[in-house]
């Protein structure tokens, strides 16, 4: 607590010494100290509130008093590692297994999101005896070095696109080729991933997986069509489009869920469970919403998949992966989400925010797209609707200008502000509100021209 107290500016400089720049801070210009944070609010060093709408680690909420508690019980008694039985890493299988498909129904844990993606890579290659996989067009799965390779958003500005790698459109019906007015979107964009395997095929490549977050976030709050992933992965569809699929290649389907599942799409608990019953990726990824802020992480796979990766000989052993207290956090997790009805929750807020938000695209020619499900939520600004030019400049100024008035926390990528509050969030309508005052003033925006960028 000692480090609260220090002065705003001495934290920066010292931050700037002893920290690498490539670490960096959200709004830069003027970082906020945050100190404490309870629920949906979080509060810097002077007191002020902000309404917390990127809150994708603060699942049910910051410092939610059941899982501060069940921690603290669990770490009085016993934390170490998995090798040893446990009662509270087999409770904790057993529960996750409750809301999976039930074919996935082996588990391992980890700590990050980006040790389940790499886990999920090692899986799919033993599985399959392949290499190569097929990612989406500005995909990020983790900071791992594996994981930066199939990540268009990352590789592209280091070291580029491995001859392993292979990208797909990212299946964007606001701005990718087949957009909104298209008969059948999600046969279209399952025939370019079609066309990348063929490609990967003809240059004698043997594809292991397709890797996809199941909501495509750091790409834009991306709403897949429906029936996309049925149609790249599943060859019993349709005879029409059984040679489009990655099965039909030989590779599985990894479903990141990462960011969106656990509830926040409301209707479903996991978000690939949009794409309709019938669909069960091979592999499912989950992590940070899952431990609440604690450092959580798992992987569920298939009987078939694991066994695979068993009959190498080759343990698979995690230190902190699977411990007690990570066990019991995720229960408590779990338990609040049944408690408090969240699912539900997340489906009747989000509802309200997308009408909300609907009715400032209507108002305001800047809002070019309002997109999401549950509380997974883009919008997508422009600066002419005929070129949907995207209005960089402009989204930042929006979520920068609010966070000034102690308003809220948002996220921006590019020229799309993203909503992803926790699940527990009321007030997050009071955001909403707070956007529609930022664009009606008119010394801030007349139209998509003249949004002014200075306060």
């Amino acid at each position: 607590m000692a480090a609260d107290q220090r002065p705003k500016a001495d934290t920066l400089a010292l931050r700037q010494r002893l920290i690498s720049s490539s670490c960096r801070l959200f709004f830069p210009e003027d970082p906020v100290k945050i100190v404490r944070a309870q629920g949906q609010y979080m509060y810097d060093e002077q007191g002020a509130e902000y309404i917390d709408c990127i809150s994708n680690v603060a699942h049910v909420g910051h410092c939610h008093p059941l899982v501060v508690q069940a921690a603290h019980e669990q770490n009085q008694v016993l934390n170490t590692n998995s090798r040893y039985l446990h009662d509270n890493i087999v409770d904790y299988a057993q529960r996750l297994s409750e809301t999976l498909p039930e074919q996935l129904c082996v588990f391992y844990f980890l700590n990050s999101g980006s040790e389940a993606n790499d886990l999920a890579l090692r899986l799919a290659r033993h599985y399959t005896g392949h290499q190569d996989v097929v990612v989406l067009d500005h995909a990020y799965h983790g900071h791992l070095s594996s994981l930066i390779d199939i990540s268009p958003y990352k590789f592209r500005n280091l070291d580029g696109q491995k001859e392993w790698v292979h990208v797909a459109p990212l299946p964007d019906t606001y701005r990718g080729p087949y957009r909104e007015d298209h008969p059948n979107p999600a046969m279209a964009y399952a025939n370019e991933v079609k066309r990348v395997v063929s490609s990967a095929q003809e240059k004698g490549r043997k594809i292991a997986a397709f890797f996809a977050e199941s909501l495509p976030s750091v790409g834009g709050q991306i709403i897949p069509p429906a029936g996309y992933f049925s149609q790249v992965a599943d060859p019993r569809v349709s005879h029409l489009l059984c040679h489009r699929h990655i099965r039909k290649a030989g590779g599985v389907f990894v479903a990141d869920e990462i960011q969106v599942g656990f509830g926040r799409v409301g209707k479903h608990f996991w978000a690939f469970q949009l794409q309709g019953k019938d669909f069960v990726p091979d592999i499912v990824t989950m992590g940070k919403s899952i431990g609440n802020g604690h450092p959580v992480a798992c992987v569920a796979a298939t009987q078939p998949v694991a066994r695979a990766f068993e009959a190498t000989g080759v343990e698979y052993f995690n230190t902190f992966g699977g411990s007690p207290v990570s066990c019991a956090v995720g229960l408590a997790v779990l338990n609040v989400l049944e408690k408090e009805q969240l699912q539900d929750h997340a489906t009747s807020v989000g509802s309200f925010l997308m009408e909300l938000l609907g009715q400032q695209k209507i108002k305001h020619p800047i809002v070019g797209d309002v997109r999401g499900v549950g509380l997974f939520i883009g919008v997508d600004l422009i600066k002419d609707e005929a070129t949907r030019t995207p209005a960089t400049e402009e989204a930042a100024y929006l979520v920068s200008r609010s966070l000034r008035d102690s308003e809220w926390s948002g996220g921006v990528e590019g020229n799309r502000s993203q909503v992803q509050p926790a699940l527990s969030s009321h007030n997050t309508l009071g955001v909403l509100f707070q956007f529609s005052e930022e664009m009606d003033m008119e010394e801030k925006v007349r139209s998509c021209e003249t949004l002014r960028l200075q306060p």
